[in-house]
């Protein structure tokens, strides 16, 4: 019997979807990092290819075994350590409130920098590791991976790409040598603010002072603490001729992590492909017991607070005064938080260690997100409309919230000054105060009206990249050129010199005819 005309699409379809699956070869960033990798990885497998992802053994959240992809674990101790960062962020906090001078805070700088230099350290001996292992190269090199999917947070990425020929595409926001931007485009510092430095893109003079101080300073510690293990690394297996930093810019595709919506507007460049966003969806139901909860707060709806994976709990006396304020408020309140239950804590608010954040963002009834100000809930709170009080506590969060609160949905409170009043007062400027809510779904509706969804633009681009082995076309070759090239310092000294050089002859032809008009002036009046 003849097949019909739907068997025939069906086996079209079939055929077209085999020859597009592609392999991906996956080296991550351990920690919070991963969540991000791994919705990447789940599509990725949804759309037929197969992913297998490098890992250490002592990972701290990628696990060995998945539906979504397969592993290569190596006995090496480079993941993440859970106790570091979570002492770090114990520390921080202890400094902030104890309002501790400059060169403290500078020493604190110092020591996470160096922390951060051995966690490299580890991720190099990890490579290192790997390239000596000659059957687990062959092995690699047998798979015909047709691309290396990395978060550039670590070098281990860009280094085992380069060597295994593989082209290379950039899932990040932040690198080993910090924001994505400042590696990859032009960043004119008159009105492109670096991270941490809580600045916009409209500076005064002062400002401007301290936007180029700060960039200068973290790129001499990221190049200083961070650089030195992966160029050690290159220059062992590649020999003296090949720059770590190059094969770093060399990347096909940079899927950034963040929007126009969320950054100010900057320049770019033709390989940065914009997915902020990409891990919202439209809100599941709750859970039963969230869902009644939720509903029985009426009309006054429902607040959601989180600080992040690396903060289940505060001091004791932070959390109470937090729990105070709560009270007070006649919404109901659902807090993420692992630690000992506040001795404060109101009938209005329920403790958990896990809540489904996108889901609950998408809920009609909540008003408020309380948030640290990570990148992934403050897209999540774009996407689905709510504002924000913010709690910075590390890293670039207080430049993340510094952003929200100049586009006016957000409020930041200073985990230093934090008391039941101030946290008060901040929450019910918010809730109380409609130009939040309105800017708020004002950025969400900007943020939804795009001609493709984020996730499905970054499929996009990583299946180009399969498809055209590489994407070199957009991919500039300034990141080759010297320093004083690529500024045109060289030209503008030939043409200084070719200037000077015309002008000293000038000046010197004239005092030469001058002195000769004098002289047979004078020799006439003889």
């Amino acid at each position: 019997m003849a097949p019909s005309a739907g068997s025939f699409l069906f086996l079209l379809a079939l055929s077209v979807h085999l020859v597009l699956s592609g392999k991906v070869l996956v080296f991550p960033h351990d920690g919070s990092h991963w969540v991000n990798m791994k919705v990447l990885i789940e599509e990725l497998h949804a759309r037929g290819h197969s992913v297998m992802v490098v890992r250490p053994a002592d990972s701290w959240y990628i696990q060995e075994s998945s539906p979504y992809y397969g592993s290569i674990t190596i006995d090496s101790a480079a993941g993440s350590d859970e106790a570091f960062f979570r002492s770090f962020v114990s520390r921080q906090l202890q400094i902030q409130r104890e309002g501790s001078s400059f060169w403290m805070r500078f020493a604190l700088d110092m020591e996470l920098k160096e922390k951060f230099a051995a966690v490299h350290q580890k991720i190099g001996a990890m490579v290192a590791q790997m390239l000596e292992d000659p059957l687990l190269i062959r092995a690699l090199q047998d798979a015909r991976y047709d691309l290396m999917l990395t978060d550039p947070a670590n070098g281990g990425g860009v280094i085992l790409a380069h060597y295994l020929k593989l082209p290379l595409v950039f899932n990040v926001r932040w690198t080993v040598h910090g924001e994505g931007h400042f590696a990859i485009a032009p960043s004119p510092l008159s009105y492109v603010p670096f991270p941490v430095a809580k600045l916009t893109d409209r500076m005064t003079f002062l400002q401007r002072v301290q936007n180029f101080l700060t960039y200068g300073f973290r790129m001499f510690l990221y190049h200083r603490t961070v650089g030195p293990p992966y160029s050690a690394l290159v220059n062992r297996f590649f020999g003296p001729d090949v720059d770590y930093f190059e094969l770093f810019q060399a990347a096909d595709i940079w899927l950034m992590r963040v929007d126009f919506v969320f950054e100010f507007p900057r320049p770019t460049m033709p390989n940065v492909v914009y997915m902020g966003g990409f891990q919202c969806k439209p809100a599941k139901p709750l859970p039963q017991d969230l869902e009644d909860f939720v509903q029985s707060s009426g009309e006054h709806g429902v607040i959601i607070m989180s600080l992040g994976t690396l903060v289940g709990q505060l001091p004791s006396d932070i959390a109470d005064e937090i729990a105070v304020a709560l009270a007070e408020l006649p919404q109901k309140v659902i807090w993420r938080y692992t630690g000992e239950r506040p001795s404060a804590l109101g009938n209005n608010t329920i403790l958990v260690k896990w809540l489904p954040q996108n889901d609950l963002l998408g809920h009609p009834s909540v008003k408020v997100f309380v948030s640290h100000g990570g990148t992934n809930g403050i897209l999540e709170a774009i996407y689905h409309g709510v504002p924000l009080v913010g709690i910075p506590l590390v890293f670039d969060q207080a430049d993340n919230l510094s952003k929200m609160q100049t586009k006016g949905v957000a409020t930041v409170v200073d985990i230093a000054s934090l008391d039941r009043g101030v946290f008060l007062q901040a929450l019910q400027e918010v809730l109380h105060e409609p130009s939040y809510r309105e800017n708020m779904q004002r950025l969400s509706r900007l943020h939804r009206d795009q001609p493709m969804q984020p996730l499905d633009r970054a499929m996009f681009w990583i299946e180009f990249v399969m498809r055209h082995k590489g994407a070199a076309h957009l991919r500039t070759e300034s990141y080759k050129m010297p320093w004083y090239s690529y500024h045109s310092v060289d030209v503008v000294v030939f043409l200084l010199t070719i200037m000077t050089t015309f002008v000293t002859a000038f000046v010197f032809g004239v005092k030469f005819l001058c002195t000769r008009i004098c002289y047979n002036h004078k020799s006439k009046q003889d």
